[in-house]
This record gives structure tokens, C-alpha cells and sequence, in this order.
């Protein structure tokens, strides 16, 4: 019945997203429409994980829904195997941090991020044991 889902994200800037979530990430992109110029619609893949970009307009225009970028609903995890270099990366391409890497339960280490619409991004990673 089911096959398989995705989370969309509503952007105010594609561009913007797409250095963030393919540039920065290291996401792949699978599919983008129009094909020419800058897209509406762009899906990405990191090892099975699916996300999509669309542009406020096209939500409205497509789905006649107003979309509301970066509201503190959800949080995109994205697991790494070095959260502190991972944050690096992205704190010296800019990123808006909310919280630096830390600790925290599980035996996890943990930063938080916000990506160009002010969605939340977490990094996390499993801490090694020295």
C-alpha cells in the first residue's frame, strides 16, 4: 500500500537550501523541476534518507497552501560521524548555531542548527569512548 516517504521543506530561497542540504551536507540531488533555471521542486538523497526543497510559491501554487518556513515544528536529524567537525564546517560556512556541540543522554553528542529558512538541523553521533 505504502512505498516510501520523504520530508518537504518549504523554502524562501532554493539556492540557499540547496548549498546548505547538497554543498554543505553533502546531500544528492535526484530530481528537480522545471529542469531549466531555478527550480520549484528539488529532491535530495543521503545514504536512503530523502528530503525535498520547495519554494513557498510553489506551494501555494501548486497546493493553495501557505507555507511557513522555519517554524520550530520538527527538527531535520542528521546523524555524522564527527559532530564536532561537522559543526565546524557548517559554523564557518555561516550557519546559524543554537547550540554548540555538547553531550547529551544515549551516549550521544549533539549540536544544533538552523539551515537558510530557520529550520532546526541536529547533528548527531554516537560518543567513542576514549
Amino acid at each position: 500500500m505504502f512505498a516510501s516517504g520523504f520530508v518537504n521543506l518549504y523554502t524562501n530561497d532554493i539556492e540557499a537550501g540547496l548549498k546548505f542540504y547538497r554543498d554543505l551536507l553533502g546531500f544528492e540531488e535526484t530530481f528537480r523541476t522545471p529542469k531549466d533555471g531555478v527550480p520549484e521542486h528539488v529532491e535530495l538523497r543521503l545514504d536512503g534518507f530523502a528530503i525535498g526543497l520547495g519554494t513557498v510559491e510553489a506551494a501555494k501554487n501548486v497546493h493553495g497552501v501557505d507555507a511557513t518556513p522555519g517554524q520550530p515544528a520538527m527538527v531535520l536529524v542528521i546523524w555524522t560521524d564527527d559532530v564536532d567537525a561537522a559543526f565546524d564546517k557548517l559554523n564557518s560556512a555561516g550557519t546559524p548555531v543554537l547550540q554548540s556541540p555538547h553531550d547529551v543522554a544515549n551516549d550521544n553528542r549533539s549540536a544544533l542548527l538552523r539551515d537558510p529558512d530557520r529550520n532546526l538541523v541536529e547533528l548527531v553521533a554516537k560518543v567513542v569512548a576514549a
